[in-house]
């Protein structure tokens, strides 16, 4: 008897939620199709009814990171500035950085996304746009700059930050850079108003 609609979409949804805590944990060349899925009870035979790749996969997974933070986000209420040094505090935290599991692709994968294809790129380009997004429909225009260059340079920043927290094995370093890039940040948001 043939899977179920809801089934195929259940057992596809496994499979990418045990590619994004691999590919987030040991990056994209460095993971097997065998390994995630195994971590989601399945065979590699089954993996091919769901994607033609990895690299598929693997923009599927950034795809849908993006989405489940544009769902999570949808929950905010659009505060202006407090919100956006809100979501500040919640990416530049040592909790994020300790998530390997379920922490964000732009500071788990760049590298290997510079190294991926189109798919992957683009999908990539659709979490930042995500982040960017949030912070500028929470932003005014000051000091000369549209909400949207402040954006940018807020997800620069934050990213930046827990990329370099996360490459290094000093835990005082990685908590002031931490400290640091979100003390930036929220002083360059500004007061509400």
């Amino acid at each position: 008897m043939p899977y179920t609609a809801k089934h195929k979409q259940e057992t596809r949804r496994r499979i990418v939620e045990s590619a994004h805590q691999l590919f987030n944990r040991r990056g994209f060349a460095d993971v097997s199709i065998d390994e995630i899925m195994a971590r989601a009870g399945l065979t590699r035979g089954g993996f091919y009814n769901h994607f033609r790749a990895k690299e598929d996969l693997y923009a599927e997974t950034l795809s849908a990171y993006a989405q489940r933070r544009e769902d999570d986000n949808s929950g905010l209420p659009e505060c202006g500035s407090e919100t956006a040094r809100l979501m500040v505090n919640r990416y530049v935290s040592r909790a994020h950085l300790d998530d390997l599991d379920a922490s964000c692709p732009l500071m788990a994968l760049p590298s290997d996304v510079a190294h991926a294809g189109a798919g992957a790129r683009a999908a990539y380009e659709a979490v930042l746009e995500t982040m960017v997004s949030f912070f500028e429909m929470n932003l005014q225009a000051r000091d000369g700059l549209s909400p949207r260059e402040q954006a940018l340079a807020l997800s620069a920043t934050c990213v930046g930050a827990m990329v370099l927290a996360r490459t290094i094995d000093n835990v005082d370093l990685e908590n002031e850079i931490c400290r640091a890039a979100a003390r930036f940040a929220c002083d360059a948001i500004g007061p509400d108003g």
